[in-house]
């Protein structure tokens, strides 16, 4: 059946779901994790732009990640589900292209972003009487400009060159989506010099933002270390450790995936690899950030008791 209707210039998944035993547990796992993480995502997007008190620059840059994390797992994860449930595992030449630039784009986009949020959280602990000027508005969207440049930027940079190059009889890519790596084993040319370009690339768009990140939570530690108040030391710790977790994972899976010799890789590693940045990441990110915080718990009781007041007047009408 999938050799019907297969254009030359299609490619095929070799996926996720390639064995039956654990495949069906496999999709509902991932289908959970997708509209689990649309939904958080959604919830603080909603929260953010019509709560007044998280109408702060933290927030702001938060209600940006949520749209990145949205738009993201939404690049890759539906195909994957729809060709799970329609027994296919195709994708046009065209249709990998967009999905290649479109990750890399946003997956550009986040590792600037969480980068410079590490900063602005170095600013909010350690030099709060110049937070208003060094994050101001203008700053802010200065920040969010700059994110989606240097994303933008890597997908226009990548994507024409990957997808540029002849490629063998065997289309199959052993992946469940058009990631670089797993694309350009399948060329038919020497790509050495590309792959160089793309390290280049790679370290600095991962090292430098994460460089930022290590440095910035360093400072923020050191100085809460000093904190007279314990039960404020133990709470910045925690809220640390915990955003240094998932940054950790983010970008290490990256910098496994992009950074290490071709030797080192293997495909059942790589899929597991990149399911922490790709899939696990946009889940991670709301829980982790910001629907622990109590700020966001309160605007999320508010706008519930909005709503079952409303629910009221309504009913009292009818």
């Amino acid at each position: 059946m999938e050799g019907t209707n297969i254009s030359s210039t299609d490619f095929t998944f070799m996926g996720l779901f390639n064995r039956k035993e654990t495949s069906g547990l496999l999709f509902a796992i991932i289908s959970v994790i997708f509209f689990s993480a649309l939904m958080a995502n959604g919830v603080m997007i909603f929260l953010i732009r019509t709560d007044l008190r998280l109408h702060t620059p933290m927030y702001f840059l938060l209600s940006h990640l949520s749209f990145i994390d949205m738009m993201y797992i939404s690049t890759i994860v539906p195909k994957m589900l729809i060709d799970y449930l329609l027994g296919q595992r195709t994708i046009s030449f065209v249709g990998c292209t967009a999905q290649h630039f479109l990750y890399l784009t946003l997956v550009g986009a986040e590792f600037f972003l969480l980068g410079l949020m590490a900063y602005d959280r170095y600013v909010a602990i350690c030099n709060p009487l110049r937070y208003p000027v060094l994050m101001s508005r203008r700053v802010c969207w200065m920040i969010i400009a700059g994110s989606w440049f240097g994303g933008s930027l890597d997908g226009f940079l990548l994507t024409p060159i990957t997808m540029s190059f002849p490629f063998c009889n065997s289309r199959e890519i052993n992946h469940f989506f058009c990631e670089a790596p797993a694309v350009l084993k399948l060329a038919c040319a020497d790509t050495a010099l590309y792959e160089t370009v793309m390290y280049v690339c790679c370290v600095l768009m991962l090292l430098i933002p994460f460089s930022v990140v290590i440095a910035s939570y360093a400072r923020i530690l050191t100085t809460v270390h000093r904190m007279s108040s314990v039960e404020g030391r133990k709470k910045a710790f925690a809220t640390c450790s915990s955003h240094m977790t998932v940054v950790t994972l983010f970008y290490g899976a990256a910098m496994y995936t992009y950074m290490l010799p071709h030797s080192y890789h293997k495909p059942a590693q790589d899929k597991v690899l990149s399911m922490f940045y790709t899939i696990l990441t946009p889940l991670l990110n709301p829980l982790i950030y910001s629907l622990r915080n109590k700020d966001v718990t309160g605007a999320l009781k508010r706008a519930l008791g909005r709503f079952k007041s409303s629910q009221r007047v309504s009913g009292d009408v009818f």
